[in-house]
């Protein structure tokens, strides 16, 4: 069969010639070729090369830990090592008492209000042991305090007459009127914005040479404040002789302290700022005493200390509030059986330094002592109209003592016809 042109009668010289790659351009002046990628078959890996590789090692460069302190548990059993050196039975009695008669002075307060005598009134009841802990490790005259609302127990330690808070919460503003040698500030309502001032009370204090220690009161909703957190740098920063001390009482007016943050304490946000931080059981008094006690004493070394005190409020947060609307009553029946004076009641009477007489002896006197306070309160004298010039300068500039006199301002003052300040 004869075969077909172009196929079998081709020769293999007469095949065409495999091309040759061409060859690559060179690269643009100024620019040197790419080299080959790490994971191109070209590159040679650092091991197969013979060179040892690298490891940069990890370390931990700083760790912390909060620790929670317990002396008086809600059984009224003592840990006797804890305790060494803090309350005396003396003192605890003293303490009790005291803590008893802020109960009874908080119940009239409510009453008070409800009954349309007061404004609104924020409730103290279930944290009296944080708050009179607290100010009995202080010193009165020297240290300062600095509160929010919910420390009378602590305030009224340290001289401030009781009067003071009905009247504020009457609305009459001389019950913000400290008197002379009390070192409290008046009660702070904005919240978190106080702890600055402490700090500046503490700085005042170390520039001058002072053996003072000032101490911040708040709630653990103020730690959600920036203020806070300001207040915590320029303390650490400026190692300043200041305590930090917060209410844990688990609610932020309804916010819960789920909704708040996901810490495991409060006390952790002293880490970020290089502080002491500790937890404590807030319905031991025991705890709060000993804990302030140790916060001073590392203060006056520039050492700042945040104490959490792990309370509960067991009425509402303000008398315009209703907590059964968002709480758990079944929440509020297990935080009654921790009642710091309970506790403290029980511890009391297993060491036969109290019983029911006195008791009964007790509230009799605070009930005395309460009527009277309501009474001082409620019978104030009128303020007059000078007093808005009188508590505004230390020396009132000759423009305002004008209008002090003819109780016109300066313009009215010379045309009697006009309105006058007062009828």
């Amino acid at each position: 069969m004869p075969s077909r042109p172009g196929r079998d009668s081709r020769s293999r010289r007469d095949k065409p010639e495999p091309k040759k790659p061409r060859p690559k351009a060179a690269a643009p002046r100024g620019k040197r070729p790419r080299r080959a990628a790490a994971h191109s078959p070209t590159a040679t890996p650092r091991a197969a090369s013979g060179a040892p590789e690298r490891s940069m090692p990890t370390k931990t460069v700083y760790e912390g830990r909060i620790e929670h302190l317990q002396i008086l548990d809600e059984n009224g059993r003592l840990d006797e090592r804890l305790a060494k050196g803090t309350l005396s039975d003396e003192d605890v009695v003293f303490l009790y008492e005291h803590m008893s008669l802020c109960r009874a002075y908080d119940e009239i307060a409510f009453k008070l209000q409800r009954s349309g005598r007061m404004g609104t009134y924020p409730q103290n009841i279930g944290q009296e042991a944080a708050a009179a802990g607290a100010g009995f490790a202080l010193r009165k005259g020297i240290d300062w305090l600095v509160p929010c609302y919910r420390e009378n127990a602590a305030l009224f330690l340290h001289g401030l007459p009781m009067e003071k808070i009905l009247l504020h919460w009457m609305g009459d503003e001389r019950g913000n009127q400290i008197p002379e040698g009390v070192n409290i500030l008046p009660i702070s309502i904005p919240i978190g914005t106080h702890p600055l001032h402490a700090v500046g009370i503490a700085w005042a204090a170390k520039l001058r040479g002072e053996d003072r220690v000032a101490v911040a009161f708040f709630g653990d909703g103020a730690t959600s404040e920036g203020d806070v957190h300001e207040a915590l740098n320029f303390a650490t920063v400026l190692r300043l002789p200041v305590v930090f001390f917060c209410q844990n009482n688990s609610w932020a007016i309804s916010v819960p302290s789920s909704k708040q943050f996901l810490n495991k304490t409060v006390a952790q946000r002293a880490l970020a700022y290089d502080a002491i931080g500790i937890q404590i059981d807030g319905n031991d008094i025991f705890a709060s005493y000993k804990a302030m006690k140790d916060a001073m004493a590392r203060a006056k070394e520039g050492v700042v200390t945040f104490i959490e005190a792990v309370t509960y409020r067991m009425g509402d947060h303000t008398t315009a509030d209703d907590a059964r609307r968002y709480r758990d009553a079944a929440e509020l029946e297990t935080w009654r059986q921790r009642d710091p004076l309970l506790r403290v009641r029980r511890y009391l009477t297993a060491k036969n330094k109290w019983d029911d007489a006195k008791q009964e002896a007790m509230e009799a006197r605070h009930k005395a002592r309460v009527g009277e306070i309501v009474k001082n309160a409620e019978g104030i004298e009128k303020p007059s109209t000078a007093d808005i010039f009188d508590y505004t300068f230390a020396s009132l500039p000759p423009e305002l003592e004008r209008q002090k006199d003819t109780m016109r301002t300066a313009g009215l003052a010379q045309h009697p016809e006009q309105e006058r300040l007062t009828r």
